[in-house]
């Protein structure tokens, strides 16, 4: 992740202030062992760049909205067991780095604890990582508000192998075993047009899940943005105070039938996000895989992306994360670190390419960002180069974010680096 990269692909957000870009000659790509591999032709990735270094006397702050998504390690992780090198488009370095537990304390009171922690680096002398950690507040299972969920589950043709429908129907199974009794389980389908499966549902009523579960059948062609209405308007008819409202998409991110651009849909979500339920997607399948469809859904309904490649990532998935971490403990969390550029004389953020916010956002409460659920962790990653000869603190790390479902007031804090 460290390793020395090439800057010209990287596009940043309008007002970026960015380093000089050094691209590589194709030939010289091709060199340095960096030319992207074929994939599927019907599989489909964004390439977001690398962000390059950054001198601190020009920009000491780096501003980005957090990100607790996953996908991209799992679908990397399918590629090479299957013996094929991912492109660079699928790697996003965030969602490799925050796959992996931390373990980092827990904060005693308020939403977060920040962790910073900083060391040689390995792979480039005279170069130094610094960790910026978030641990979200853990709630008790037992305590936990009861949980709405809209499983909108794709079973167009395109999802007929046993990757696809065969492993998502597996996966929900071990979300319902796990499920507390105040839960409630509907779902609805969408393929050529869309059908309402199960209403609401207490999780208790295990058998009832199952087996509608396992009359689900793939075939058809793919009506998402008509499924992600049915399921919005069955969420809204069950939200409401002291329960957490969830619709989760589970699918291969295709979609051919009604408003089916990458646009249309995201527009879609955004007219109906603001109702406070959200939207998270997980991806299943491979050779017509939608990678940036399934990314940027969950991104524009303030939910997260994840991607199961296996029943042991369904049980982690379904059986460990999503259950403790449904609550929402903040909203719109916006990460600043401001460099001191008398200790900091370069810097670079290694991932959260498409995550980028200005600087003169940070203190902006209608600009979007990420959400978190309760238990959640955070890392971000920087390569620095120091000033010779300097001492003392490297800067300070800034958190700001909207009260989640049991806090009551935003949370701002400073704290050395």
């Amino acid at each position: 992740l460290l390793a020395e990269t090439p800057a010209a692909r990287y596009r940043p957000a309008p007002g970026d202030k960015m380093a000089e870009q050094s691209p590589l000659a194709p030939s010289e790509a091709k060199a340095e062992g960096l030319e992207n591999p074929e994939v599927a032709s019907g599989e489909q990735f964004t390439d977001y760049g690398v962000r390059p270094f950054v001198d601190a006397r020009e920009d000491n702050l780096s501003t980005f909205s957090i990100d607790v998504d996953t996908g991209a390690y799992t679908i990397a992780r399918r590629m090479l067991r299957e013996g094929v090198l991912p492109p660079s488009s699928a790697v996003r370095v965030e969602e490799f780095v925050n796959y992996f537990r931390q373990n980092y304390q827990g904060p005693q009171e308020g939403a977060f604890r920040v962790h910073s922690e900083a060391s040689a680096s390995p792979f480039r002398p005279g170069r130094v990582v610094l960790r910026v950690g978030l641990q979200g507040k853990r709630l008790d299972h037992a305590t936990r508000k009861p949980a709405n969920l809209v499983f909108l589950i794709d079973t167009s043709g395109s999802m007929q192998s046993q990757d696809k429908i065969g492993l998502l129907k597996r996966s929900l199974s071990v979300l319902v075993e796990n499920l507390s009794p105040r839960d409630h389980v509907s779902i609805c389908t969408y393929a050529g047009s869309v059908r309402k499966v199960l209403g609401p549902t207490p999780a208790s009523e295990r058998g009832t899940i199952l087996r509608a579960l396992s009359r689900l059948r793939a075939g058809g062609s793919t009506a998402m943005a008509s499924g992600i209405d049915l399921a919005y308007r069955l969420a809204a008819a069950q939200a409401g105070r002291g329960v957490t409202t969830r619709v989760i998409v589970c699918s291969d991110g295709d979609a051919n039938v009604g408003p089916s651009s990458h646009e249309e849909i995201l527009q879609l979500i955004t007219s109906r996000k603001d109702a406070g339920i959200t939207l998270g997607t997980v991806g299943f399948g491979m050779g017509n895989y939608k990678d940036t469809m399934m990314e940027q859904l969950a991104n524009r309904g303030n939910g997260s992306y994840g991607y199961v490649d296996t029943i042991e990532e369904a049980q982690r998935m379904f059986g460990e994360d999503l259950v403790s971490n449904l609550e929402t403990i903040a909203r719109d969390v916006k990460l600043q670190v401001a460099f001191d550029p008398a200790r900091v004389q370069r810097y670079r953020l290694l991932g959260y390419e498409n995550r980028a916010i200005h600087d003169e956002d940070f203190r902006r409460d209608e600009v979007d960002a990420g959400e978190v659920g309760a238990g959640h962790s955070v890392t971000a990653l920087y390569e620095l180069e120091l000033v010779p000869g300097s001492e003392g603190s490297l800067g300070e790390v800034r958190l700001r974010h909207k009260p989640g479902e049991r806090l009551e007031a935003a949370d701002e804090r400073a704290l050395e680096a």
